[in-house]
C-alpha cells in the first residue's frame, strides 16, 4: 500500500485528456489568385474559355490628291484555355467524429479548403517560371531587377501591358530588397521617409510602380534560390470553371459507418501573350538564403 502525498503524478492514469484548443497548420493565404485577370467559364459555354485577339491596323498619310486604296485586312488569333479539375477527398468514421474533441472536429472542415487554396496558389506560381528570367541563380536581388522588369512590361514595343503590375517574391528575396534600402543604417542617421518606414516595419507596399506581395509558398531549391515574378495583371488569366463544390457519400460498410467527402475545384492559369511572344511576365530568379542578420 502506497504512502505519501497524493499529487497529479500519482493519479496520472485518471486524468482525462481535454483538448482546450485546436487549430489547423498555419499557411500562407493564396496570393496569385488576387493578382491576375480572373475569368469565369459559365454553364452552357462549352469546356473552353476563348479569347480572340484582333491584330492592330496601320493608318497611312496623304494629301487631297492621294487615292487611299490600300485596305487593311482585319485578322486575329484565337486563344483557348480549358479548366481542369482539382480534388481532395477524406474519409472519417462516425466513431471518430463521436469520440474526438469538439474543438478538433470543428477544424477538420477547413483542412480540405486550405489544401485547395494552397494548390491553386502553387499552380499560379509555377506559371512564373515561363517568363524571361531576370537576376540569376546565386545572385542577390536588388530593386533594379524589379524596376527593369516593370519598365520592360509597360514599355514593351510588341504590346505594352497597361494596368496594375504585381511583384510576388519569397520573404527571403524581399529581405534582400529591405537590406538594400536600409544599408546606411548603423553608419548614418536614419532619414525620415521610406528608409525609416522600412527600418520600423519591414518591406511592404509598392516598389517602382508595382504592388508587392510576399508568398511563402514559393519553393526554395537546393542552391538555395527562389523563383518569384513581376507581371502585369492582364498578363496572366485565371479561368474558373465550376466554383468549388462538395460531394459526400455515406459508407455504412466501413468501420461501423463513415463519411467520405470530396471537395472539387475547376480552374486553369494561362499566360496572355501577343503573337506568341511574352510581353507582361518576368521571372525573378535569385538567391534565397535564410537571413541571419
Amino acid at each position: 500500500m502506497a504512502t505519501g502525498t497524493t499529487y497529479t503524478g500519482s493519479l496520472a492514469d485518471a486524468l482525462p485528456i481535454i483538448v482546450d484548443q485546436a487549430r489547423t497548420t498555419r499557411e500562407y493565404p493564396g496570393v496569385m489568385t488576387k493578382c491576375v485577370d480572373r475569368q469565369t467559364l459559365s454553364e452552357g459555354e462549352g469546356t473552353k474559355w476563348d479569347e480572340f485577339q484582333l491584330a492592330a491596323l496601320a493608318a497611312q498619310t496623304g494629301t487631297e490628291l492621294t487615292t487611299f486604296d490600300n485596305p487593311q485586312q482585319v485578322s486575329g488569333t484565337l486563344w483557348s484555355l480549358e479548366p481542369t479539375l482539382t480534388c481532395i477527398s477524406t474519409v472519417i468514421t462516425k466513431r471518430t467524429m463521436a469520440r474526438i474533441s469538439k474543438n478538433v472536429a470543428a477544424q477538420i472542415g477547413k483542412l480540405a479548403q486550405e489544401a485547395i487554396e494552397r494548390k491553386k496558389d502553387e499552380d499560379g506560381l509555377t506559371l512564373l517560371d515561363s517568363g524571361t528570367s531576370l537576376c540569376g541563380t546565386g545572385t542577390t536581388l536588388t530593386s533594379g531587377h524589379i524596376a527593369a522588369a516593370a519598365r520592360r512590361i509597360s514599355g514593351n514595343v510588341t504590346e505594352p501591358m497597361l494596368g496594375p503590375i504585381y511583384t510576388v517574391l519569397h520573404p527571403y528575396q524581399l529581405k534582400d530588397i529591405q537590406d538594400e534600402v536600409v544599408a546606411g543604417v548603423g553608419t548614418y542617421a536614419i532619414p525620415a521617409g521610406l528608409t525609416e518606414d522600412y527600418f520600423k516595419s519591414g518591406f511592404s507596399g509598392s516598389l517602382w510602380g508595382t504592388n508587392v506581395f510576399e508568398d511563402g509558398n514559393i519553393v526554395i531549391d537546393g542552391t538555395p534560390d527562389a523563383k518569384g515574378g513581376v507581371f502585369a495583371k492582364n498578363a496572366i488569366v485565371l479561368v474558373q470553371g465550376f466554383s468549388p463544390y462538395t460531394l459526400t457519400k455515406e459508407l455504412p460498410e466501413l468501420g461501423g459507418g463513415a463519411t467520405q467527402v470530396w471537395l472539387y475545384d475547376e480552374y486553369i492559369y494561362g499566360e496572355r501573350t501577343s503573337a506568341l511572344t511574352s510581353v507582361g511576365l518576368y521571372e525573378i530568379f535569385s538567391d534565397a538564403t535564410a537571413p541571419t542578420s
